[in-house]
């Protein structure tokens, strides 16, 4: 990712800095969950393609499951919040994702910290 600024908008980000320092976490913390949305994204569509045994475009005789889009999902992180992932599917809705199954909503280190608290 390439990103460009003039000097102006550059003196404004510094000066933002400047007047409050936690602001660039904040601007790290959102540049990091986008990375790993797209990560999780990328590894998600790649076994999908492994599921249906082709690369995308690539088509086979007889074969009537195709990629059939995506669709957005959030995702709970301990250290990163909450993540939004687009989930590829087939046209006949057998994908079922192993990196993320339906029913997984957060990490479970998270949910171990959370039940941690209320041991305490």
């Amino acid at each position: 990712m390439k990103v460009t600024l003039s000097v102006t908008e550059l003196t404004k980000v510094f000066k933002e800095i400047q007047a409050q320092p936690e602001r660039i976490f904040e601007m790290m913390r959102a540049e990091m969950n986008q990375g790993i949305a797209e990560y999780l994204t990328e590894l998600m569509r790649a076994e999908r393609s492994h599921f249906l045994g082709r690369d995308p475009y690539e088509r086979k005789d007889g074969e009537t499951n195709h990629r059939n889009g995506s669709y957005e999902r959030r995702f709970t992180m301990k250290r990163f919040g909450e993540v939004a992932i687009e989930v590829p599917r087939d046209r006949n809705g057998e994908f079922r994702s192993e990196v993320l199954p339906r029913s997984k909503r957060y990490e479970d280190e998270l949910r171990n910290d959370v039940c941690l608290m209320y041991l305490d």
